[in-house]
């Protein structure tokens, strides 16, 4: 094992120097290879690096492949703004929501299996999803009314963020029904903000849908995610608790203050977690959760190793909430996030764990076209029509920070101008 790990930093650290330029065009053994347009590939170096530059960012990784190989990777700038530590290819990050996608994939294998369904009540495995209360309103002096939801939670809602469950960060009613419920110990502590099925809201589903998997494996999440995804894949830097030897190639947050610079902050020592969250809370690099949306986009294999079945993985890119609207999120913390709206006038509808597309974006991927992100500025997308995927991290604060996704938008532009250049 030391020697797999040993060679594949070298690797992984060859491929940063190459992807900075420093060797043109260079081809990375058992890594990646080249873009076939190297002028193309070098603008997209240029683009990163001058936003960097201007200290738009910070530094960023950003990495994208087709099916069997990865077609770009570059690193730039620092790990932590002001300080000698470089970015490399192989920088760890906190990748927070992107979690998400593999907690989905762990559940559509067990529904795979059989043994879990995506449509029966999900109180059948977790009895504490039984009985929801749907928030219905407060009365004049505030108090919160309740009544029982009309309908129970499938999995299929919770996979979609159709259950009624919805984040703080961007719900007033969430908010507001915290406040109320402070000191009233006789109140749900996280009640339904709407029936299931009846509309999307961005919330702690997720969570809810790593418990289903505990329960039905046996297996905390951690170790089942090594036993049937992360081991399998070899995604041997995607983990809720690092090494320090992982450690040791960690990225620094930094927060955007009001003027626009960036005020890196100091990397916490974190202690072993003492909840595993299907919703957030691993650490990933870019090579490795590459290697899952590679595997995603080849229909749930890579390299001999399978994780899911090709229909299944079409049915997480199958639009699952008819006309309900996706993906548009009010912050109520601007320190947090802004307001998200990635792409202002596209239709975003949801499947099995990421936010579709219906409409294809200008410059960039096309229409069904899977995405999602992470809450310090890291994102991923999958673009079964074009054939390519591509992943970029950044770690910032707030969320949906208007520079870093001006980064994201060039990066994803300078991959498709490549590609449609090739």
């Amino acid at each position: 094992m030391t020697v797999r790990f040993s060679r594949r930093d070298t690797l992984l650290r060859t491929a940063a120097v190459a992807a900075a330029g420093l060797i043109p065009g260079a081809a990375i053994p058992g890594l990646a290879a080249p873009l076939r347009t190297p002028s193309r590939s070098l603008e997209i170096d240029a683009v990163l690096q001058a936003r960097v530059d201007a200290a738009d960012v910070p530094g960023v990784v950003a990495m994208a492949a087709t099916e069997q190989s990865v077609i770009y990777q570059g690193a730039f700038g620092a790990r932590s703004m002001g300080a000698a530590a470089r970015m490399w290819v192989d920088t760890v990050f906190s990748i927070a929501s992107m979690t998400k996608l593999l907690t989905s994939v762990a559940a559509l294998q067990l529904v795979e299996r059989d043994k879990l369904k995506l449509d029966e009540p999900a109180a059948r495995i977790d009895p504490t999803l039984g009985s929801p209360q749907v928030l219905d309103g407060f009365d004049p002096h505030g108090t919160p009314q309740l009544r029982a939801a009309r309908k129970p939670i499938t999995l299929r809602n919770l996979l979609t963020h159709t259950s009624g469950l919805s984040y703080q960060l961007w719900d007033t009613n969430v908010v507001r029904y915290g406040k109320a419920s402070r000191n009233d110990t006789a109140l749900p502590r996280a009640p339904l903000m709407f029936d299931p099925d009846t509309r999307w809201a961005y919330g702690g589903s997720l969570d809810r849908v790593g418990r289903l998997v505990e329960i039905i494996s046996g297996q905390s999440l951690d170790r089942y995610f090594r036993d049937h995804i992360l081991g399998p894949l070899g995604m041997y830097d995607t983990a809720f608790s690092l090494t320090e030897k992982q450690r040791g190639r960690q990225a620094s947050l930094h927060l955007r203050k009001a003027d626009g610079t960036l005020a890196p902050q100091p990397l916490v020592r974190r202690t072993e977690p003492k909840v595993i969250s299907g919703g957030g809370g691993i650490y990933s690099t870019a090579p490795d959760y590459l290697t899952l949306l590679q595997a995603l986009l080849n229909g749930g294999a890579l390299a001999g190793k399978s994780i899911l079945r090709p229909q299944t993985v079409a049915l997480m890119s199958t639009n699952q909430i008819g006309n309900l609207d996706a993906g548009v999120l009010k912050t109520t913390n601007p320190a947090l996030s802004d307001n998200v709206d990635f792409f202002p006038g596209v239709r975003l509808r949801w499947g099995l764990g990421d936010m579709i597309n219906i409409d294809p974006v200008p410059d960039g991927r096309r229409a069904g076209s899977l995405t999602w992100a992470g809450l310090y500025n890291t994102y991923y997308w999958i673009d079964p029509a074009s054939r390519i995927t591509g992943v970029i991290m950044m770690q910032i604060l707030p969320f949906a920070d208007q520079r870093a996704l001006n980064v994201y938008r060039l990066f994803e532009r300078g991959i498709y101008r490549a590609h449609r250049a090739a």
